[in-house]
């Protein structure tokens, strides 16, 4: 099961970030020129948004079945003091978590704003810094051999 829940946690984020960047460039375009938001644009923003919460749900069940992070809480103290164990244990979820927080915040904003070009702005906002999060906190030294 770890071995099923790891590789579907290294390979959905591939068509996150791809999507992710692409939604957020469009949006920053779009919201630049004032276009209209059209139903492509909520379709992209909810594929997008369903990835991270999958990708999150795939990672809490890792978390927990993870011989990684089963070691760092085995000694938590020394854990803090080894910056990979610290990733894992910590950092990567903890950011993760507010990151898809932020963009989940964003795209209810995004659906209830009336106008419609300050959608794009919202989208562009929120993912953005939520999409900015999640790269910093991913670990590139091993992906996607996780």
């Amino acid at each position: 099961m770890y071995i099923g829940f790891k590789h579907l946690h290294s390979f959905l984020p591939y068509f996150f970030l791809l999507l992710g960047l692409y939604l957020i460039v469009v949006s920053f375009i779009r919201w630049k020129s004032r276009n209209a938001y059209s139903k492509t644009d909520g379709l992209l923003r909810t594929i997008v948004l369903t990835l991270a919460h999958i990708q999150l749900l795939v990672g809490l069940v890792l978390y927990f079945i993870s011989p990684i992070t089963q070691s760092a809480f085995a000694d938590f103290g020394a854990a803090m003091k080894d910056a990979a164990l610290r990733l894992y244990a910590v950092e990567h979820i903890s950011i993760n978590i507010i990151a898809i927080t932020l963009m989940t915040i964003g795209s209810v904003k995004a659906k209830r704003e009336i106008i419609e070009f300050k959608k794009h702005k919202l989208v562009f906002i929120y993912f953005g810094i939520g999409f900015g999060l999640i790269l910093t906190r991913i670990p590139w030294h091993v992906w996607p051999n996780l």
